[in-house]
């Protein structure tokens, strides 16, 4: 089997396994207490500490540990804006944060602060210039991952660090996807990550928060990790956290030289393999094992039951996942293709053989789900009945109403249009990206008696 899916969960690093069995033995006690026991799990504690700080760049004193990545964002946020209220509750994030800051975010602008946005280009990343323009003397936090964890593009820390403490503004950076792989490079001031994205157990998050930096905990007090964490340690967890991170750090620049061989592989093979397909993200600045791509004329869903039949465990942003008819947040920022996303995340230690063989299943699975969804074979030009056309695809859900775009645009003259009707939200982001895609021009959208009408001109 070929898990690819590593920047959802890595599997359990054999030194995680090790250290969490064996602090199951030594780490049960309360680390609080001053009897033997007590002060046995106290020095465990404090030397998984002393190891996560190392690894990350920071004190020991600077760090805490958390019962998760998402609870570190969201305590980390809302006690960095409590301590700076008095400056303003302003918050800035990018467009393709992780969806745990996205809600902290939504929960700032229901309390009635102000977010901002900011953008990202057609590979993902944020201009740093952008971002910099967006502080204000209200600015209390803002937010920027270090790397992407849909399509793996690593964002300009070190310039938005620097734009943010000239401003004198905390910058909170999310490095759960590129922690495992080295130290975030910047002035950055609060951090947070979580162990189950680098081979460690699940349940365990860090959140560091610089001195000097103005922090209220919010929720009732808690003397444990610093009032910052409340509720007895999972001990054992965090040691095996911390004993992974030190782990796959010493094996991070072999393994990420490998890695990297791997997903440029499939980068540079996947538009030979299939037609029809766009391969998304930046090609320089992106973390080793993520390569993302989307198909044209494919349902996510479906395609991603295809490659798990096959012996492939990937996973997908598309807007036709099983969980969401919402399309990907990251994907809609960056423009790109929305439909048949499908995302690549290659654990270490995965072999190359396993790649090879991904390469050779996956044509025969995407032409399987193209020809289940009557998607066009390729190409073709037909006899030219007018110069305008409608496609009614109200009530059909993606990718239908870009197949039956592709079936008629050929029945049009040059500069003739094709008015695609569709409900679907899918079809605003994916009508415009097909078009970049084939080179046909995207006109706009208009307001229909059934759903959105979105105008295509054929120029080819």
């Amino acid at each position: 089997m070929g898990y690819f899916d590593a920047a959802s969960a890595a599997p359990l690093h054999p030194v995680a396994r090790q250290a969490l069995l064996a602090s199951l033995d030594e780490g049960w006690a309360d680390p609080a207490r001053l009897y033997r026991e007590g002060r046995r799990a106290r020095l465990l504690l404090d030397a998984a500490r002393e190891a996560a700080a190392e690894a990350v760049g920071c004190r020991a004193d600077e760090l805490v540990f958390t019962p998760s990545g998402t609870r570190a964002v969201h305590s980390g946020v809302a006690g960095a804006l409590a301590g700076r209220r008095r400056v303003g509750r302003h918050l800035i994030v990018s467009a393709v944060e992780h969806s745990s800051v996205l809600h902290a975010a939504e929960e700032l602008e229901r309390d009635g602060g102000t977010v901002t946005q900011v953008p990202v280009d057609r590979v993902g990343a944020v201009d740093a210039e952008a971002f910099a323009a967006a502080l204000g003397d209200g600015t209390a936090l803002a937010c920027l991952q270090s790397a992407n964890h849909e399509v793996g593009t690593e964002q300009p820390v070190t310039e938005v660090a620097e734009a943010c403490r000239a401003a004198g503004v905390p910058l909170l950076v999310d490095a759960a996807q590129s922690l495992g792989w080295g130290k975030v490079q910047g002035d950055w001031s609060l951090l947070t990550a979580s162990a189950h994205k680098w081979g460690g157990p699940s349940g365990v998050g860090l959140l560091v928060v610089r001195k000097g930096v103005r922090f209220a905990p919010q929720g009732a007090a808690d003397e444990r990790e610093s009032g910052r964490a409340p509720g007895f340690e999972n001990l054992p967890a965090i040691v095996a956290a911390a004993a992974s991170l030190r782990a796959v750090r010493a094996e991070a620049a072999q393994e990420a030289a490998r890695l990297r061989e791997l997903t440029e592989r499939i980068r540079a093979r996947v538009p030979g393999l299939l037609p029809d397909v766009e391969v998304v993200g930046d090609a320089v600045r992106r973390l080793p094992g993520i390569v993302t791509f989307s198909c044209l004329y494919v349902d996510g869903e479906t395609l991603l039951h295809e490659l798990d039949r096959a012996g492939f465990s990937v996973s997908s942003g598309s807007s036709c996942t099983s969980s969401t008819l919402t399309p990907s947040h990251v994907l809609k920022a960056m423009g790109v293709l929305t439909e048949g996303n499908v995302r690549v995340s290659l654990p270490p230690g995965t072999p190359a053989e396993d790649v090879e063989r991904f390469l050779e299943v996956l044509p025969g699975a995407v032409a399987a789900v193209r020809e289940r969804l009557g998607a066009p074979a390729a190409a073709e030009s037909a006899p030219q009945t007018g110069a305008d056309l409608v496609v009614d695809a109200v009530g059909r859900r993606c990718p239908i109403p870009v197949i039956e775009l592709a079936k008629v645009i050929g029945d049009v003259p040059v500069g003739g249009t094709v008015r695609v009707l569709s409900d679907d939200e899918a079809a605003r982001l994916d009508i415009p990206a097909w078009c970049e895609m084939r080179g046909q021009e995207y006109v706009g959208e208009e307001r229909a008696e059934r759903g959105t009408a979105y105008l295509v001109r054929r120029i080819k």
